[in-house]
């Protein structure tokens, strides 16, 4: 317990404070912003506010960042459009992004959901923090809603924006990933060597049955915990080599995994360690 305690609580120090930055440059095809920070990890998610007019301001583009240079402390930043807040009953602005405009990153980062294969490991990890824990019970809830007894990466993002959720945390053999709850990026590996003891699907939580769609992606029971987060976390993360790592020590289970992944080295190091090519 003491050892999660210290983990974890090692990792939330890390998170929390929202990153506000003007756009210093954009690129021609509007698709990619630079701004001038301190320091933030890539993955991070937020979103652009623009200037109206005085005292009135709008949202008008999602934000990750896809790269940082810790000499010039510049950030590269990938953009597209906002649609959280649509509404047919409402007007919509043609406001576009412009130098100046303000980039507000990490905003949620203070509320986290946590995926956890038991109610023993669930309690576990959210006990030793004092981040703002949004119980499983809401998600649940959402994709009850959505027909999807397996989880989209769709029904994370929305989740992060009906309940501000920043962060998302999921248990996977002994470690805990810290994930970007838009942009499924991996911020954090922490160790949790708790005894897993038995698996709910397709998570823990106190909804005893998820509503199901009558086809259509999510509409399956979830049939293993392990493999199908691990896929949901490669999809977002194919250049991740620490997780590539974790997925190759998992063996033949999650080997077919190991082709999604895509960085340099990569196929150097499967013929190294599976005799291919």
């Amino acid at each position: 317990m003491k050892y999660i305690f210290l983990s974890v609580l090692a990792v939330l120090q890390l998170f929390g404070a929202v990153v506000q930055s003007p756009i210093m440059s954009i690129n021609e095809d509007a698709t990619e912003v630079t701004i001038e920070v301190e320091k933030i990890d890539v993955g991070v998610s937020g979103f652009v506010v623009h200037k109206i007019a005085d005292n009135k301001r709008s949202i008008v583009a999602n934000a990750v960042v896809e790269s940082f240079d810790a000499t010039t402390k510049k950030a590269k930043l990938s953009i597209n459009e906002y649609d959280a807040l649509s509404s047919g009953a409402l007007p919509k602005g043609k406001w576009s992004v412009k130098v100046g405009d303000e980039v507000v990153l990490a905003f949620g980062y203070t509320r986290g959901l946590l995926i956890a294969p038991s109610e023993e490991i669930y309690y576990k990890i959210t006990k030793s923090s004092a981040l703002q824990w949004v119980h499983p019970d809401l998600f649940a809830t959402l994709l009850s809603f959505n027909g999807h007894p397996t989880p989209l990466r769709g029904d994370f993002s929305q989740m992060s924006t009906d309940s501000s959720v920043g962060l998302v945390f999921l248990f996977l053999q002994n470690k805990v990933f810290t994930l970007d709850a838009k942009s499924f990026k991996i911020l954090a590996i922490t160790d949790a060597k708790v005894e897993q003891k038995e698996v709910k699907l397709p998570f823990y939580s106190r909804v005893e049955e998820i509503d199901a769609n009558w086809f259509g992606a999510g509409s399956d029971e979830l049939e293993e915990y392990e493999p199908y987060y691990y896929e949901l976390m490669v999809e977002a993360n194919r250049d991740h080599k620490g997780l590539y790592e974790i997925v190759k020590s998992g063996g033949e289970r999650f080997e077919d995994l190991l082709e999604e992944f895509d960085f340099e080295g990569k196929k150097d190091d499967r013929k190294k360690t599976f005799g291919l090519f």
